[in-house]
């Protein structure tokens, strides 16, 4: 029984499903749907801009021969 292909790709797919299934719950749940807001917000947000000083690297665009 142990050495069956077979059982080791059932038991496979029974165990992708029940972490399928897992990952649908946490992301449903009541408490996540600010988390997911805030994540969805943090492209739009002004405060993360980089303000460095530093120069640009000359040689960024330029071709190598």
């Amino acid at each position: 029984m142990w050495t069956d292909l077979n059982f080791w790709r059932s038991l496979s797919t029974v165990l992708a499903f029940v972490c399928f299934i897992g990952i649908v719950v946490w992301v449903w749940r009541k408490g996540r749907n600010r988390g997911f807001k805030d994540a969805a917000e943090l492209p739009f947000d002004a405060e993360d801009t980089p303000t460095s000083k530093e120069p640009r690297d000359s040689t960024q665009g330029k071709q190598h021969d």
